[in-house]
């Protein structure tokens, strides 16, 4: 999976937002009710590395791997960033950027996952 299919991938979840927050940021995020899921890096040199939440197993197991390292600042939440998208089995990427999300919405407030299921029922009924 390329970065651009991963752009796709991360923007195709269930009210997704992407915010490209430039400078000093240089991120290209993608959340859930505010809650961010995954970002990459837009700047060089870390141009297009890509970061995701995981639980605190997963952190151990994948911070082990090389090419996937803590991400700098928010490593103590349980984030990872992993160097290069195309090294990794497309699969597995996608059940850790689904985990992620899943993680996401939970952190939301009851009141708020419903207004978004609500939304999504809206938008499906009208298509």
């Amino acid at each position: 999976m390329n970065v651009e299919q991963l752009k796709n991938h991360c923007a195709g979840f269930t009210n997704s937002e992407v915010v490209d927050a430039e400078y000093p940021a240089n991120l290209l995020s993608y959340n859930i009710g505010q809650k961010k899921f995954a970002y990459f890096k837009t700047s060089p040199p870390e141009r297009w590395r890509f970061s995701i939440r995981v639980t605190a197993e997963r952190f151990l197991e994948l911070t082990d791997q090389q090419g996937i390292q803590p991400a700098k600042y928010l490593h103590r939440f349980h984030w990872v960033t992993i160097i290069n998208v195309n090294r990794v089995d497309e699969g597995y990427l996608k059940e850790l950027v689904e985990c992620s999300y899943q993680q996401a919405l939970a952190s939301l407030s009851k009141k708020r996952q419903r207004q978004l299921q609500y939304s999504e029922a809206v938008i499906s009924g009208i298509q």
